[in-house]
C-alpha cells in the first residue's frame, strides 16, 4: 500500500484548514471535503477559508473541493478527519462508499458521543476500517500557530508502526516536526482529557487563581491522566512527553485554547449555555467530560478533577464551591 497516497482533508473548520495548510506544502494536489457548498464557493472566490483562519491563502489550482462525501472517499487514499467529534456521525450519514481499504487519519480530539468511543474504535467497528490503517494525530499543536507557520510538533499513532512513520514523514515540513508511536489508545484518550483539564484551568483563571496554583493543577492533572490511561490501556508509555504532558500544557495555558476560554467564562459566572452561545465555537472538553465520566463508571479510576468539572457543567454545582473543594485534594 502506498501511504499516504492521495490525501483528502475532511472538514471546513480551523483545524481542518491548518491541516490543509500543512498538506499543501507537502503534496502536489489534494482533495478537500466541506459539508456546505456555499462555503466552498466563498473559498474559491476569496482564495481562503471564509470563516476560519482567514489569513491563510491557498493555491486553488492544487485543491479539488467537493461537498460530496462519497466522491471524495472514492477518489482518495487517505482521509484526514478534522471535524468536531459531536458532528462526526452527522458527516458520515450520507456515506455509501466503503472505508474498508482506506487509510484514516483522525485529527479529532474527542470521543464520539452516544457511542462513547474514541474515533479509532468507532471507525473500525462501524466502518470496517482495518485497525492497521487507522492512524490518530496528537499534539501539542494549535491551528492558529500552524497558520502563522510557528514551529509546532505533531505525533502520529498506529498499531502499524511503519504506517504511523510514513504519515509522520509526509506531514514533516520546515515548521512542523513529527514523531510516531504505537500508543493509539493512550494518545486518543490524552487528546480528550487535555481538553477537559483545559476547561478547569480556565475556570481557575476566571476565579482569579494565580500561576502558582496553575502549576500545581497541571501536576495533578497529568497524574490523573496517567491513572486513567494506564487503567484503560496498560502500556509502557512516557506520559511526560509532548503528546501527553505537552498537550495539557498548551491547551491549558494558550490564549488560542477554546476549552480554556470556555472554562474562563464559566469561572467568571457565565452559564454553560451562555458561554457556548457567545463562543460560537465547539469546546470539545464539554462533551469529553460527560463521555469520560460515563466510561469511567466501568473502570472506577480516582479522577477528582473530572468529577469536579462534571459537577459544574452537568449538575449545576457552583464553580466557586467545587473548585475550592478540589484544591483541598491537591498535593
Amino acid at each position: 500500500m502506498n501511504i499516504p497516497g492521495k490525501i483528502a482533508v475532511m472538514g471546513g473548520g480551523s483545524w481542518a484548514t491548518a491541516i490543509a495548510k500543512i498538506v499543501s506544502g507537502t503534496q502536489a494536489k489534494f482533495n478537500w471535503y466541506m459539508r456546505r457548498p456555499e462555503q466552498i464557493e466563498d473559498f474559491k472566490a476569496l482564495g481562503h477559508n471564509p470563516s476560519y483562519l482567514t489569513g491563510v491563502k491557498f493555491d486553488l489550482n492544487n485543491i479539488y473541493f467537493t461537498y460530496d462525501i462519497n466522491e471524495v472517499v472514492e477518489n482518495s487514499d487517505m482521509l484526514v478527519f478534522a471535524t468536531p467529534s459531536p458532528f462526526l456521525k452527522q458527516h458520515l450519514q450520507k456515506l455509501n462508499a466503503s472505508l474498508r481499504d482506506k487509510v484514516i487519519l483522525s485529527a479529532i480530539k474527542g470521543i464520539v458521543p452516544d457511542e462513547n468511543m474514541i474515533t479509532s474504535e468507532y471507525f473500525t467497528k462501524f466502518h470496517q476500517v482495518q485497525p492497521e490503517n487507522m492512524i490518530v494525530l496528537g499534539g501539542p499543536c494549535h491551528a492558529e500557530e500552524v497558520a502563522l507557520e510557528r514551529l509546532s510538533y505533531l505525533t502520529f499513532a498506529s498499531i502499524n508502526e511503519a504506517h504511523a512513520q510514513a504519515v509522520a514523514n509526509a506531514f514533516n515540513t520546515r515548521f512542523i516536526n513529527t514523531t510516531s508511536t504505537t500508543d493509539v489508545i493512550g494518545l486518543e484518550y490524552a487528546s480528550v482529557l487535555k481538553n477537559v483539564y483545559a476547561i478547569v484551568s480556565g475556570m481557575c483563571h476566571g476565579l482569579k487563581y494565580g500561576d502558582n496554583f496553575q502549576a500545581i493543577f497541571i501536576c495533578n492533572a497529568i497524574e490523573e491522566m496517567e491513572r486513567f490511561i494506564h487503567t484503560v490501556s496498560p502500556k509502557n508509555r512516557h506520559i511526560y512527553t509532548s503528546a501527553y504532558l505537552g498537550d495539557i500544557l498548551v491547551t491549558s495555558y494558550s490564549r488560542y485554547s477554546r476549552n480554556r476560554i470556555f472554562g474562563t467564562m464559566i469561572g467568571k459566572g457565565y452559564t454553560v449555555k451562555t458561554a457556548q452561545l457567545e463562543m460560537e465555537m465547539i469546546a470539545e472538553g464539554y462533551y469529553g467530560t460527560k463521555c469520560i465520566k460515563e466510561i469511567n463508571e466501568k473502570y472506577q479510576v480516582d479522577m477528582p478533577i473530572l468529577d469536579t468539572v462534571y459537577s459544574i457543567l452537568y449538575e449545576g454545582v457552583s464553580a466557586v464551591t467545587a473548585i475550592h473543594k478540589l484544591t483541598e485534594t491537591f498535593k
